[in-house]
């Protein structure tokens, strides 16, 4: 059997839950019999049935004894907002079941596999592992550190810049580079910018240039200074827009008034620069709010602190064939003290967008 085939079906199919299923990992399942696919499926919805379910009654058989199940997460069980899937495959009394990886989470993690042999059906795992574990990055950082997984997005020149020392940064990168940022936007549930990025430009933050779901906007803003007439406030889903700010600040008439328009004030401790504690918030965001993935979108203050407190798991960095020289840095107020001790990252993915160079890169 080509068990690496039918795994990666299972990815393609995990896929189409993007941006759906959070804070649930993407899941696809298809049944084998003979060497052909009779039955697909995914998880389509946060809540709803889980992959492996919604294949069995796809299939609409009463015995799959002659039956492979080929899943890239292990079945669950545990009774969640569904019952076990484990149960689910018993009864259909599979003969085996392929598996790419175990699942993270506590609850789960090798007690499905063990239920499932302790009922006389044999379980293969470990297929395209590592595939697997970066399909659901998010949800792997989220179980096994009970944080959010970081993205962070840098659109700069040739020599590293982000702006003019002006502030002029429209638009440094291109059309099919900004599109796909949207594009990030879309798949995870929230994202973030610092306080003189919303000032500057006054970014809507939503989806506009894809078809997919707006994500979450999150502002920080320390003493709450931004104005009250920027677009991020005057947005129709407020009930979707943070304001991550000081503790001090957080008992404010500004911060009143934001409430009073139904936006989120999520007050977080500060550091000794001044700095709003991140660590603070983005534990506050995963635990009060689900937020298991989150973009960031700042400037140089935010992406150096950030790269500094090595919080950034993915760097996307969009890279246009341009040269300002004297402009603002992107990394500028990161400070390493020798190159040996630099911040490094492993680039994993490289593409030409019409002329911009765009290039990802994971935490080593």
């Amino acid at each position: 059997m080509n068990h690496e085939k039918f795994i990666k079906r299972c990815f393609e199919l995990a896929k189409l839950g993007i941006g759906n299923v959070s804070p649930n990992p993407m899941v696809g399942a298809l049944i084998v019999r003979d060497n052909e696919i009779i039955s697909e499926a995914y998880h389509q919805n946060f809540g709803g049935p889980h992959a492996e379910v919604n294949a069995i009654k796809n299939a609409n058989l009463s015995d799959f004894s002659d039956c492979i199940l080929y899943v890239n997460l292990e079945p669950c069980n545990h009774y969640g907002k569904t019952p076990p899937c484990t149960d689910l495959i018993i009864e259909s009394k599979f003969k085996q079941v392929v598996i790419a990886t175990e699942d993270p989470n506590p609850l789960v993690k090798g007690s499905g596999i063990k239920k499932l042999k302790d009922n006389g059906i044999e379980v293969i795992s470990g297929i395209c592992y590592d595939e697997a574990v970066y399909l659901n990055r998010f949800f792997f950082k989220n179980q096994i550190e009970n944080t959010s997984f970081i993205i962070t997005k840098v659109a700069q020149s040739l020599d590293g810049c982000i702006a003019m020392n002006n502030g002029e940064s429209r638009w440094i990168s291109n059309e099919k580079s900004r599109t796909y940022t949207h594009a990030i936007r879309s798949y995870v549930d929230a994202v973030m910018v610092g306080r003189k990025t919303i000032q500057k430009d006054n970014p809507h933050l939503t989806t506009r240039l894809v078809d997919g779901k707006n994500p979450k906007r999150i502002a920080l803003d320390t003493n709450l200074s931004l104005p009250l007439d920027l677009d991020i406030f005057k947005n129709d889903d407020r009930a979707n827009t943070f304001v991550i700010c000081s503790v001090n600040s957080s008992t404010s008439r500004k911060a009143d008034i934001l409430k009073l328009g139904g936006i989120k004030i999520i007050p977080v401790e500060t550091e000794d620069n001044g700095l709003l504690n991140l660590d603070d918030a983005f534990a506050k965001l995963y635990k009060d709010f689900d937020i298991s993935s989150l973009l960031i979108e700042g400037g140089s203050t935010v992406h150096s602190y950030l790269a500094e407190k090595e919080y950034i798991d993915e760097l996307h960095i969009f890279i246009a064939p341009k040269i300002i020289g004297d402009g603002m840095k992107s990394f500028k107020k990161l400070i390493s003290k020798s190159i040996d001790l630099s911040k490094k990252y492993k680039l994993i993915e490289l593409e030409n967008f019409d002329g911009d160079i765009h290039a990802i890169f994971i935490k080593e």
